[in-house]
């Protein structure tokens, strides 16, 4: 069996003074960095992709969702909720029907890099 190598550590012999205050000058707070790890979370979730990923390619109401994705419209509607929340979807009523969409070119931004890089 081959012998794992072993990444080489940092033993702290000569800490870069110049970059760790560079750093501590342009790192965020923790309250912003906390709300990043919260909107990476809601992408944690397959359900909530699939319902990304058909919005990134057309607007739908939630009965379209449901039968494509084989969901009830429960389910959907609850995941909706979860992504409005998070800003990542938005919505606009023609009659009784309500039509979901991306919320903006943030989201599509997020959503076409992530599949360029898995699908590399």
């Amino acid at each position: 069996m081959p012998e794992k190598k072993n990444a080489p550590e940092c033993e702290f012999l000569f800490v870069h003074q110049e970059i760790v205050d560079r750093m501590n000058q342009v790192m965020p707070a923790e309250e912003t960095l906390f709300d990043l790890a919260e909107l990476f979370k809601i992408f944690g979730d397959s359900t909530r992709i699939k319902i990304l990923y058909v919005l990134f390619e057309s607007e739908m109401c939630v009965c379209d969702i449901a039968q494509l994705l084989g969901m009830t419209q429960s389910a959907i509607s609850h995941q909706l909720q979860v992504l409005k929340k998070s800003k990542l979807v938005k919505y606009r009523r023609e009659g009784k029907t309500v039509f979901y969409s991306l919320a903006d070119d943030h989201v599509r931004t997020i959503l076409g890099q992530g599949m360029e890089h898995v699908t590399e």
